[in-house]
């Protein structure tokens, strides 16, 4: 097995740490889960730019590593659904959305809608499902530059909502850096709200391009 897919393989092992690490009740459980996450994100990005400097590039590769990304993403969106945000609602400021569209979400509310998770997870499923349903037909389809950025902005909104909830652990100076505000919102808040509601644009448009272009592999089919 070559070093791409090595570090592809390593996502999914990465994937059952983290959840490992979220599920037990500890003070840096959160801070730990990011790191690890940050990790998972950063083996997507050596794994392609090996494999294509290299010419490492194998059908296994490109197979795998698009669902190890899956694995890795849709755990963590549905790990937060399952958090709720720390800070109090006079250090969130200005920040007063209704509870649908708030990511992150409000205290007491889940921190990613759930909505937006279904839709995240709905679509990496599709994929999948036509994945699979390509190699059956000796096609192997590959992720292109849209779902490239989708995975950049996912793996950026979840990394960004743990530390969100970890950084008040960190210490008073990081309570500072963080908590400084535009427009009334501490900018962490703002930059979270950015990437997630980006990801969630970016995996409808990425998933409705995929099928389109591929969909000479399951019209024929139906």
């Amino acid at each position: 097995m070559n070093l791409p897919n090595q570090l592809t393989v390593s996502r999914f092992a990465i994937t059952v740490l983290f959840v490992a690490v979220v599920l037990v009740d500890w003070k840096w459980a959160t801070s730990v889960a990011a790191l690890l996450f940050l990790i998972g994100g950063l083996t997507d990005i050596a794994d392609g730019y090996i494999a294509r400097k290299r010419n490492l590039q194998t059908d296994f590769g490109k197979l795998m590593d698009p669902l190890a990304d899956k694995i890795l993403v849709t755990s963590g969106f549905i790990v937060l659904v399952g958090m709720e945000i720390t800070l109090t609602p006079e250090e969130l400021g200005a920040y007063k959305l209704p509870e649908a569209f708030a990511a992150p979400g409000l205290p007491g509310h889940p921190l990613m809608p759930a909505w937006m998770v279904i839709i995240i997870v709905a679509r990496e499923l599709a994929i999948t499902g036509l994945r699979l349903l390509a190699v059956n037909k000796q096609v192997v389809l590959s992720a292109d530059n849209i779902g490239k950025s989708k995975t950049v902005f996912q793996v950026t909104a979840i990394i960004s909502m743990l530390v969100l909830i970890s950084y008040p652990e960190w210490g008073e100076g990081w309570k500072v850096f963080f908590g400084m505000k535009i427009a009334g919102v501490p900018w962490g808040i703002g930059f979270v709200f950015f990437v997630t509601w980006g990801a969630v644009v970016l995996t409808l448009v990425s998933g409705a391009n995929y099928l389109w272009s591929n969909r000479a592999v399951y019209l024929k089919d139906m």
